[in-house]
């Protein structure tokens, strides 16, 4: 193997952040593949030029540093060629009016829009025509990225490893031996090319197939391996079911009815279930969760019901003893968590080993050690990819047979992703929103519209509704108008000072969090001025207004995830979007404008944006795909069938060197493993 350091330009600096990426030697830098590219190879003259992204060979000239009203640093300067001139603007980047030479040709490639009251390109990149092209006048590579190491010197890294290293002995073929020593002795047909593809986009077809059959295979094995462990089988009890739903003072959708019955089908079994219920916030997987509940404690065995935070784990305690209000097992919900005082986590601890505590809802306090059950039959994991795989391992471990899980989510995951990344897993989807719901008022804003969105606010404040308002960071950076802390400070002194607006963000310690959040969901503050953090949080059903600053900035999925923070009540709700600047809002915006399913918008995303747009930070690491697109549920498809017919020929994985190492790797870090 290579080392980084004999890179010309990468020092112990940016050798670190490319080990951040996954990246410890040349060959790894050579294989980190971009996950897209944008096209800057159509090179047209300044005549020509139209909105949107363009390359211009042309000589710059006029060029002068100045800082904005809002103290922005701008260079601008004057692209020629023989046709015309064009405006370029860099934002904080003083030292372009040096680097720019005179009378020199430069490749020029970026966005050219209306910047205010003038059309320009805006942070255009720029090299000198007599250099090779890394950022310019080619098809250019977008990687995935950590702080501190940008798109051109990440560029400029892999070219330099390629110019300068003769890697052909070390560096293994694209397409491994292993997968046609699989074609060569096994009855799999692991390949189907469509028949429109040309050779190039055969090889990334193959590659793609390679990734998803890798990752499928995994999940495969692992579903195989879980079928055979043994679990507390739980039977069906008919009239304890009918009585707790006819005492419900609501009917069941028929998507509730559907999934809960799946539930009872699998906890019979005597195997243990793995099923991930998917559903819109507010469509009521909180009920279907009780319900498998309810069973499990009539079969005298008991229930843990885990929650990411622990405002969360309240408000589900809460919930659940309303739910059981009118049945023998309401004081059978116990809440622990850390906040209980030494007495009371010793007496909660007892009864959860006497089997006292038959649903024990909690956080993280439920993993320490000296929490022992009596029977643990059921795990319910709300918002499951928010917990980590050895957390859910340890709590699995407390249970005398592997305990049936049961995992919740309120991120609509769309059916190839679904596919790809929790293929180990059942799923079940409740589409179907409970009757009564009105559908929230969406509207999109321009920023120099943001005045008079806090002035529509005053008449649902005026009413003694409260509401959120979210900012995609924290501090003040080169916008202060997407900025939490600027955006209260605003709101507090100015637009909104007569009403009680409170301040909430990540960087907070936990119990300050906690506290800020129960004084708003118990009407104590009007406004809660906030980042992301209130994604995943309390229901307030008082809480009827949601504006979004910096719309732009956020995914569509994440996007609808925070609508649903309204709407949990009777009174019609709204929410609106802000985008960080004048120009017309883009089409993705506009579909959430309109668009009220969480499922449609999810799939868009993926398809606009990839994995990360639906999650925000990627929760999978190295299950992220290189060449593989999870749009191409044919792909999919044709792979994860393959991966089934793998295991039913029961093959021996040993003969398979590499492919044995990659998929034992990736069975460790999937959901289950």
């Amino acid at each position: 193997m290579s080392e980084l350091l004999e890179i010309k330009g990468v020092g112990e600096s940016l050798k670190s952040k490319l080990n951040k990426l996954g990246i410890e030697n040349v060959e790894q830098l050579l294989d980190y593949f971009p996950f897209r590219f944008e096209d800057y190879s159509n090179l047209i003259t300044v005549s020509r030029i139209r909105p949107g992204p363009v390359t211009l060979k042309v000589k710059i000239g006029a060029v002068k540093g100045r800082y904005s009203r809002r103290g922005l640093h701008m260079t601008e300067a004057i692209a020629s060629d023989e046709t015309g001139s064009v405006k370029l603007i860099w934002f904080n980047q003083p030292y372009r009016a040096n680097a720019i030479k005179k009378d020199q040709e430069y490749f020029v490639s970026g966005e050219f829009a209306q910047n205010y009251k003038y059309f320009a390109i805006t942070n255009p990149a720029c090299e000198l025509v007599s250099s090779f092209p890394v950022n310019t006048a080619r098809l250019v590579p977008i990687y995935r990225l950590t702080k501190g190491l940008g798109p051109t010197q990440l560029r400029k890294t892999i070219k330099e490893a390629l110019a300068n290293h003769d890697l052909s002995e070390t560096l293994p073929e694209w397409i491994l031996d292993d997968y046609q020593l699989i074609d060569r002795k096994s009855a799999v047909s692991l390949m189907h090319y469509p028949d429109s593809l040309g050779s190039l986009n055969k090889a990334k077809y193959r590659l793609g197939f390679e990734e998803i059959f890798e990752l499928s295979l995994a999940s495969e094995l692992n579903r195989k391996e879980f079928a055979r462990e043994h679990s507390m089988v739980v039977k069906f009890d008919e009239a304890a079911a009918k009585d707790f739903v006819e005492n419900l003072p609501f009917k069941l959708t028929d998507d509730q009815r559907k999934v809960a019955w799946k539930i009872y089908q699998d906890i019979e079994q005597g195997r243990p279930m793995n099923r991930l219920v998917e559903g819109d916030v507010g469509s009521g997987k909180t009920l279907v969760a009780a319900m498998a509940a309810l069973m499990t404690v009539e079969n005298d065995f008991q229930v843990v019901f885990m929650a990411p935070t622990e405002l969360l784990a309240n408000q589900h305690a809460e919930n659940l003893r309303n739910l059981f209000l009118n049945s023998k097992h309401r004081d059978s919900v116990t809440l622990l968590t850390s906040s209980s005082n030494a007495k009371q986590k010793s007496l909660i601890k007892e009864k959860i080993k006497t089997g006292e505590a038959r649903i024990i809802v909690g956080t993280h306090a439920v993993f320490q050690k000296d929490v022992e059950f009596k029977n643990l039959a059921l795990v319910i994991v709300d918002e499951q990819h928010r917990f980590g795989v050895e957390q859910r391992k340890r709590l699995q471990a407390k249970a005398e047979k592997m305990p049936h899980v049961l995992n919740m989510t309120a991120t609509p995951i769309p059916r190839s992703l679904a596919l790809t990344l929790y293929g180990e897993m059942d799923i079940s989807v409740i589409k179907q929103m409970p009757p009564g719901r009105t559908p929230i008022k969406t509207s999109l804003h321009i920023n120099e519209q943001r005045e008079n969105v806090y002035k529509n606010l005053l008449s649902e404040l005026d009413s003694g509704r409260q509401a959120f308002v979210v900012c995609p960071q924290i501090e003040e950076g080169a916008d202060e108008r997407v900025s939490v802390k600027k955006v209260y400070e605003q709101l507090s002194s100015k637009w909104l000072k007569n009403y009680k607006v409170d301040l909430l963000h990540g960087k907070m310690k936990s119990d300050e969090k906690d506290a800020i959040m129960k004084n708003f969901a118990n009407g104590g503050t009007d406004v809660l001025v906030s980042t992301t953090v209130v994604e995943v949080g309390v229901d307030v059903h008082n809480a009827t207004s949601m504006v979004i600053e910096g719309a732009d900035r956020f995914g569509l999925a994440q996007l609808h995830q925070l609508r649903g923070r309204v709407g949990r009540g009777s009174e019609q709700s709204y929410c609106y979007l802000i985008t960080s600047s004048n120009d017309n809002p883009s089409k993705r915006l506009k579909i959430i404008e309109r668009e009220q399913d969480g499922f449609k918008l999810a799939e868009y995303d993926l398809e606009l944006r990839g994995p990360g747009a639906i999650y925000g930070t990627s929760q999978h690491g190295d299950l992220d795909l290189r060449v593989a697109k999870l749009t191409d549920v044919e792909l999919i498809e044709n792979a994860r069938n393959a991966a089934k017919q793998f295991v039913k020929n029961n093959e021996n994985m040993v003969k398979y060197t590499k492919l044995n190492s990659r998929v034992n790797y990736l069975r460790k870090i999937t959901n289950l493993n």
